[in-house]
């Protein structure tokens, strides 16, 4: 076909009607126009009503026993099961519409149409693996995720209460602003449902709800002069959101009663009656029950169990792993790996190394095929033969495999003769695991289609085939049979100086160990379960995986060790522990979290799936399972996830899990879809393409314009933000709208909640930017927060909500009445040259904003942030920190944003280092602590003490930064790759040192950061210069 543009794309993103044909079942031909708005549920009325009119209309039956169908974007047909949805976000290829017989079980397709559209892949890619591994995981997991729904509809309404509507917790129970005890009480607003009367009622914060309640209720009986009702059918909501105040924690600990208190705000609650929440669990069940009745009428036998295997476990024998392979290129115009070999003016040959990997462990030597010159179908027919008896194989060996091409280099220096240099030039790599999903030792021909490579084996690498096979280079491998019969690895159950000990276990910056101390510390192995129990990981480097009596040791080993901390066992889901008994020791650590310290990972543990080698794996199992018990889990499980469905090398694993998800949730499916991407993103997405495509210049009347539009504005309405699902978006105020002026044209949407007390709530979609770093920055943030707090410590942070939804897309909340530093110095300045050194500026804008009564307050909120900030951009070495990336509250709060730079990649510009200091701390941010006195050194020093405390605190927990920096390898972040990127961490919490030293490094940073100052007042200088943000 010649390039152009075909279809109806751009039509369905105009306005008013369309023509559209459409092919009845009875062979009738109709066309008429419908509007761009209506649902397929409309125009299948339009239809009958036009058809009335034609013959062979009494050959039609009821609508509901007929379905459309349309050739879509990805030239598939498709059933559109989903009849609620607009003809202009299912985009037919074409405008033609056939009628057909709907067949099977209607409630059953329409799930799963729902489930294709949510997830951004349909289920029919899953069927169509015809793999084996796929299907059984699909069906182990659709019962379990059932089943655990079906056991929610169950649960007793105060129960489920804690599923659907988890309780959002600050991490300590003190009141804000708390130094003793004896705090003053809070008036709270309370109204009774369908009621317009509300009371003011007085409250100790660290009251529990229930007794809250239980004035409501007395001060009603009063006033009214009703029969007393028992607190106990009550709960409590925040007014005009679906958050609910319950439970056994004080009212100062929740989260939306806690930001009132700090804002000097009375909580807006209302009293629900526990018959309004049984119906909420009655609708879902219904919806539930519908699904599963259907599926239970249908639902295949059960999966055999699985056979005796004694008689066929791996041989003791000697015989050493072999492979026979060969390889299929591509055309090699279409594999871009290739086409450094093809260009190449002089010859060059193909080789394949294969290496055999237990995690990052090499089990034995590299071993490298012959060369054979380069074709379009390279033929080896080579025996590999590995040095490792198959009896020593362990469980989750993996066959690496890497193809490259030798280039010889001709160059000679002139007058000289030397031999010609050979350089390697890496095209290809893939993975596959020695055993199967069923522990079998796999057996026979394998067609493994490589990924594109910059590196040779890549032991870290997914074990996933490309999808993109017309595009990559495909190796054929043979694996021998041994034996007659198949050879399955052995239930292991089946076989059977402490000085220099505590030197090694307290030096927290081992990777590496002597032969000396790998000899001492597995002699010593049973001391250390007993005595350094968290040092697990260290044993299990020095394990020789390679050596059969040794893993069996080490696993017997494992199922005495005792349970360790969540700091300590989340270091055992890298890539570097596969072993199935370690990872299922590992989430048995990790179910004692709580909710909210599970959350708090969530995104760590969503990537570390990555390293899984099968897809039915304990790790997948305990996700799902907190996700079916706490709603919010579920949402961020879900986007995470939805994220990364575009990633060829974890798409199928994704998909599948958020399948198994959506089952056994089916109502989340609907709330979510009104987010996803045919609704709410979509179109946000559309509007920041037109703003972006530049065709014309775009202004923000047109982008309001486009907003008012009637399918924009449903689209765009009445959902729950993706950031915070207890947050209603609920109309969307087309003139605050606008487009930000940096380079991706960021959307600025600003809503109102008529139900919610308080200002709008703004979001910003971002399109073109990777927010997965940004995801990343705030979530150490809110944990050092989390960190302070516990200690006693709130440094007023404002890790703002942020949040990755897909390619290169996402949203930002919108932190409300704050400016950028380069904003307030400008506006305070005659020239941009000039407003980086006025150091008045900052403290005059702070008294505009701040009235002489709160003044010190707000100086007292900008001290805290200014030190919260101060470690911890120090300590995750965030760089481009100019003044556009530091914003201020009116309230005083300081605050950093856009992280696209950190661990010490700080930004260069001709070669020079542009940021030359180790955090922010200029004078003009000193003239404000001090409160313009240049003698008020107590307050500085007190300032400084703020910095030395949090980060003191930060030290003690290095260990947790570390491993959740490290288990974010997987994620493909530019800066976060290896090991080498945590280098930084490691020496900014300065992990190995004591105490003393740690602090005397950090007061040295501290005194560099005061003295270099001017620097930052330069580097601010050149950005002001080139970039004027004034309104």
């Amino acid at each position: 076909m010649p390039p152009g543009k075909y279809g109806m794309q751009e039509e369905w993103e105009k306005e008013g009607e369309v023509v559209m044909d459409f092919l009845l079942p009875t062979g009738i031909f109709l066309k008429f126009p419908v509007s761009r708005n209506d649902t397929i549920k409309n125009i299948k009325k339009m239809v009958w009503k036009n058809a009335r009119s034609e013959a062979l209309f009494s050959g039609l039956g009821d609508p509901d026993a007929y379905v459309f169908t349309c050739i879509n974007q990805t030239a598939e047909r498709e059933e559109l099961e989903e009849e609620s949805r607009r003809v202009s976000d299912v985009r037919p290829f074409m405008c033609v519409l056939r009628l057909v017989a709907r067949e099977g079980d209607r409630v059953e397709k329409l799930t799963n149409a729902q489930i294709s559209l949510l997830i951004g892949k349909g289920l029919h890619e899953f069927e169509a693996q015809k793999n084996h591994e796929v299907n059984e995981f699909r069906t182990k997991m659709r019962t379990f995720c059932e089943e655990k729904a079906q056991e929610r509809q169950s649960l007793p309404w105060h129960q489920w209460m804690e599923y659907s509507f988890p309780c959002d917790l600050e991490p300590c129970c003190s009141p804000p602003g708390s130094k003793t005890k004896n705090t003053k009480k809070i008036f709270v607003n309370v109204k009774f449902e369908a009621s317009d009367e509300s009371f003011m009622l007085q409250q100790d914060p660290q009251d529990l709800p229930m007794a809250l309640m239980r004035s409501a209720l007395k001060k009603k009986a009063t006033v009214f002069r009703s029969v007393r009702q028992e607190p106990e059918d009550y709960t409590l909501q925040v007014n005009g959101r679906w958050e609910f105040i319950y439970g056994r924690h004080p009212l100062c600990q929740f989260k939306y009663i806690f930001s009132c208190l700090r804002n000097c705000q009375n909580p807006h609650l209302t009293m629900v009656h526990h018959s309004t929440i049984s119906k909420y669990q009655e609708e879902q069940g219904r919806m539930c029950s519908q699904v599963y009745k259907t599926r239970s009428l249908s639902r295949p036998p059960p999966l055999p169990l699985k056979k005796v295997r004694a008689s066929v476990n791996l041989p003791q024998t000697t015989r050493h792993l072999q492979v026979l392979k060969r390889i299929q290129l591509p055309n090699h115009t279409s594999c871009p790996g290739l086409i450094c070999v093809c260009v190449c003016s002089s010859p060059s040959q193909l080789v394949v190394q294969a290496g055999l990997f237990h995690g990052s462990e090499l089990l034995c030597k590299v071993v490298t095929s012959s060369e054979v010159t380069v074709c379009s179908e390279p033929l080896w027919d080579q025996r590999l033969e590995f040095d490792i008896n198959v009896a020593d194989l362990p469980r989750m060996s993996r066959l690496c495999f890497a193809l490259y091409a030798v280039i010889e280099k001709t160059k000679k220096p002139r007058g000289t003769k030397k031999k010609n240099k050979r350089a390697d030039c890496p095209i290809a790599w893939v993975n596959t695991m020695v055993f199967d999903y069923k522990d079998q030792l796999k057996t026979g021909e394998f067609l493994l289609s490589t990924w594109p490579s910059v590196d040779l084996l890549n032991p870290m690498g997914t074990v996933e085939k490309n999808p993109n096979v017309d595009s990559a280079a495909g190796l054929l491998i043979r694996y021998p049979n041994i034996r007659p019969h198949p050879l399955y690895y052995p239930p292991l159950e089946k076989v059977l100086t402490n000085v220099r000990l505590k030197e090694i276990m307290d030096n927290k910056n081992y990777t590496e160990f002597f032969e000396d101390e790998k000899e001492l510390l597995w002699k010593l192995r049973a001391e250390v379960r007993d005595r350094f129990p968290e040092s697990l990981s260290k044993l299990l480097l020095i394990t020789k995986w390679n050596k059969r009596e040794d893993v069996v040791q080490m696993v017997s080993l494992l199922k005495k060790w005792p349970d360790l901390p969540a700091i300590h066992a989340l270091e055992l889901l890298d890539y570097s522990f596969p072993d199935p008994a370690v990872r299922s020791f590992t989430i048995r650590c990790l179910r004692k979290l709580s909710d909210g310290e599970l959350l708090q990972y969530l995104i760590q543990l969503v990537q570390v799936l990555k390293y899984e080698s099968y897809l039915d794996c304990d790790l997948t199992t305990f996700l799902l399972e907190r996700a079916l018990s706490n709603k919010r889990i579920g949402h961020f499980l879900f986007w995470h996830l939805r994220s990364e469905i575009h990633v060829a090398s974890v798409g199928l694993r994704f998909g599948l899990i958020l399948e198994a998800y959506c089952r056994g949730n089916i109502h989340h499916i609907k709330l979510l879809t009104k987010q996803v991407i045919n609704e709410a993103l979509g179109k946000m997405k559309a509007l920041s393409d037109i703003v972006k495509s530049g065709s014309q210049k775009m202004t923000a009347e047109d982008l309001k314009l486009c907003i008012r539009q009637e399918s924009y504005l449903e689209a765009l309405s009445d959902l729950l933000s993706p950031l915070n699902p207890s947050v209603v978006l609920a109309e969307i105020c087309a003139d605050k709208c606008r487009f930000m002026d940096s380079k991706m044209k960021p959307l600025w949407l600003m809503y109102r909640n008529p139900l919610a007390q308080g200002d709008m709530v703004g979001i910003i979609f971002k399109n073109g930017d990777d927010l997965r770093q940004d995801m990343l920055t705030l979530q150490m943030i809110q944990l050092m927060e989390n960190l302070w707090k516990k200690e006693g410590l709130d440094l007023r942070m404002i890790p703002y909500g942020c949040l990755s939804t897909g390619n290169k897309m996402g949203l930002i909340e919108v932190v409300k009445n704050s400016d950028t530093i380069a904003n307030i110095q400008r506006n305070n300045s005659n020239s941009a040259a000039t407003a980086a050194f006025n150091k008045d500026a900052l403290l005059n804008w702070l008294k505009s904003k701040n009235p002489e009564d709160k003044l010190d307050q707000a100086i007292e909120e900008f001290t805290l942030s200014c030190a919260g900030y101060c470690v911890a951009t120090y300590v995750l070495g965030i760089g481009d920190r100019h003044n556009d990336n530091i914003m201020i509250r009116e309230t005083g709060q300081l605050f950093h944003i856009d992280f696209g730079h950190f661990l010490g990649n700080f930004k260069r510009k001709l070669g020079i280092n542009r940021e030359r200091v180790p955090f922010i701390l200029t004078y003009d941010f000193v003239h404000v602590i001090q409160q313009g006195r240049t003698n008020n050194s107590e307050k500085f020093e007190r300032f400084r003490e703020y910095c030395e405390r949090a980060y003191k605190i930060l030290c003690r927990n290095g260990t947790l930064f570390v491993n959740l920096f490290a288990m974010m390898k997987a994620a493909g972040l530019p800066e976060l790759t290896s090991f080498k990127d945590i280098q930084y961490l490691k020496d900014s919490l300065a992990l190995g040192k004591s105490d003393e030293e740690a602090l005397k490094n950090f007061k040295v940073k501290f005194n560099e950061a005061l003295r270099e100052s001017w620097k930052t007042k330069v580097n601010w200088m050149m950005h002001s210069l080139a970039k004027d943000n004034r309104p």
